[in-house]
């Protein structure tokens, strides 16, 4: 295995002045480098706010009639409507496609958890790019993209982060939490939060606009609302529950209510500091719902890829460059976001990276044709995707959708592919195949997809991220078995990782409620060693290397105990 390394870049203020500065003088340079900063002065901020679990339906704009988003409704109706926008069925492949432009199973996200969402860290990501362009650059809310050096948010471009681990608060291996006061990591340390979660990151976001108000900023909202556990004050869920529904649309609602407050204080900022006309703002959620409830007549919901999973609410505003009012019906996906982005703030693409996105700026400008195109969507449990696994091709009129409903399972088995064609432009409900109709439609998908496939499979065979360990910029290394570790046979078998450098390292096991007297395994290329502990801490030693880590506690005369998912015994802090 060969790990990229990412090499210091100057930014282009830096690349720029240093250029002119090596052919003029010394007052030439102090013009040229105010000259540069007034341009970069000049390029637009960024909010990107992005909602967890929040479906088509979950806004009023989009025909409910029961939840109150009138901040988000307003937004969409000066704006521009993405009418036909689509992200990944779940959570992690949205965040990293969303990142670096890029489909997700060419980072070597796979999957939400059990080793699968953890994107290798030389992938470059907008936050990279942005930050060599002379942006600040911050995260607040949900990450999603690994846990542990080199992938956490502050190794990939964001100078300010207030984020929770693991793909939620409450799961491993920040157990127990809570939606309010939460425990949470500001710029990589432990932080205890007071208020409610999507409040706390939206006055982090709030603080960090305030103090870079004076120069381009990136912000990055990504809320962990309305995703489980569901989890709100009375005072928002309380009324839906009066009204008739029951308790789990109640609270999605009242969280999603929480969230149109919040996101209307950010607005109300941005005009408050008078940079709401050349700051760019999107809104967007991550995927379809996960609980069944109105969601605007799509079919199917979080994990599905028929468009109640994929078909998610985008709406922009850009007031200095963009009309608003309108919609944009042309074919859009969280890949094309990167693009458009950079195009906006006038940043090119990094020399030699490969995205998958287009640039949509010229369609929301209400100029150029719309783009012949096909977006292709996948995602299952397990870590070894498999070709037409709860897979989807879309096109501007055409969905061909395939083996519909096998998100759960790690494999297709020996059941048959199954292929379903539908017309968008006459049945956005997928309620009427066309296969047998249109069968010469049904095999150009096909084979658009097989290459596709082939064409992602190439880029890291599908290979998770690699843990580093023994670098200085993570003295502690918290390894997680259900989120980081890898798996074979749905059986946790250690993690993947790569020791930089030789020596011992300080180990701790979380044992749970057991105090009985054992030892310590390490299980390291090839070699096996067997410490004993009394309280789970032990001095191991690691040889460089790459490869599979394992780590366990085993009580004195008993056999290994494998733990459950999703808790935290099993889990190693490595110092």
């Amino acid at each position: 295995m060969q790990y990229r390394v990412k090499k210091p870049r100057l930014s282009f203020v830096g690349l720029w002045c240093a250029a002119i500065a090596s052919c003029f003088s010394v007052s030439s340079f102090y013009a040229c480098s105010t000259f540069a900063n007034a341009a970069v002065r000049s390029r637009p901020n960024v909010l990107l706010v992005m909602t967890d679990d929040q479906g088509y339906g979950d806004v009023g704009i989009h025909g409910n009639p029961r939840i109150r988003t009138p901040h988000i409704d307003r937004f969409a109706s000066q704006g521009t409507q993405l009418t036909r926008f689509y992200c990944s069925p779940v959570c992690a492949p949205t965040r990293a496609s969303l990142m670096t432009g890029r489909y997700y199973y060419r980072t070597g996200v796979v999957h939400t958890s059990r080793g699968g969402a953890k994107m290798h860290g030389d992938e470059q990501t907008i936050a990279e790019i942005l930050a060599d362009a002379g942006y600040a650059t911050g995260i607040f809310g949900k990450w999603h993209l690994g846990d542990t050096y080199p992938m956490r948010p502050q190794d990939q471009g964001f100078a300010e982060s207030l984020v929770h681990r693991s793909g939620g608060i409450d799961q491993t291996p920040d157990k127990p939490n809570s939606y309010f006061d939460s425990l949470l990591w500001k710029n990589g340390a432990r932080y205890t939060a007071r208020g409610y979660c999507t409040d706390v990151c939206t006055d982090a976001a709030i603080e960090f606009i305030r103090a870079n108000r004076s120069r381009p900023f990136f912000a990055y909202l990504a809320t962990n609302a309305p995703h489980t556990p569901l989890q709100i004050s009375d005072d928002y869920f309380k009324p839906y529950l009066k009204a008739g529904l029951n308790e789990t649309t109640a609270r999605v609602y009242g969280m999603v209510e929480n969230i149109d407050d919040n996101f209307g204080r950010l607005l109300r900022e941005l005009d408050r500091l008078q940079i709401r006309d050349n700051t760019l703002v999107i809104f967007l959620t991550d995927n379809g719902p996960q609980q069944p409830r109105y969601n605007g007549g799509l079919r199917g919901r979080k994990s599905w890829t028929y468009e109640g999973g994929i078909h998610v609410p985008c709406f922009v505003q850009w007031p200095k460059e963009l009309a608003g009012g309108g919609a944009l019906g042309q074919l859009a996906a969280h890949i094309d976001l990167l693009p458009t982005i950079l195009d906006a703030c006038q940043v090119e693409l990094p020399q030699g990276l490969s995205i998958d996105g287009i640039s949509l700026l010229e369609q929301l400008r209400g100029q150029g044709a719309a783009a012949d195109r096909r977006l292709f969507f996948q995602c299952h449990r397990g870590l070894q995707p498999q070709r037409y696994h709860n897979a989807a091709v879309v096109t501007q009129r055409y969905k061909l959708v395939m083996s519909p409903g096998t998100f759960g399972r790690e494999t297709l088995a020996h059941q048959a592919a199954v292929f379903e064609l539908y017309d968008l432009s006459t049945d956005g409900g997928e309620e009427h195949r066309i296969d047998d109709a249109k069968p010469e439609i049904a095999a150009q998908l096909r084979d658009a997809y097989d290459q596709w496939f082939d064409s992602v499979r190439s880029a890291r065979n599908f290979t998770p991220g690699w843990i580093h360990i023994g670098n200085a910029a993570s003295p502690q290394t918290h390894l997680c078995r259900y989120q980081d570790g890898a798996f074979r046979d749905g059986v946790a078998i250690g993690w993947p990782v790569v020791v930089e450098t030789a020596g011992e390292h300080q180990c701790k096991i979380d044992r749970g409620t057991s105090s009985a007297p054992g030892a310590i395994f390490v299980s390291w290329l090839g070699q096996t060693q067997r410490i004993p502990t009394k309280d789970g801490a032990a001095t191991i030693r690691l040889a460089a290397g790459t490869g599979i880590l394992d780590i366990w506690f085993a009580a004195d005369g008993q056999e290994r105990v494998r733990p459950e998912n999703n808790v935290t015994v099993g889990d190693v802090i490595l110092r």
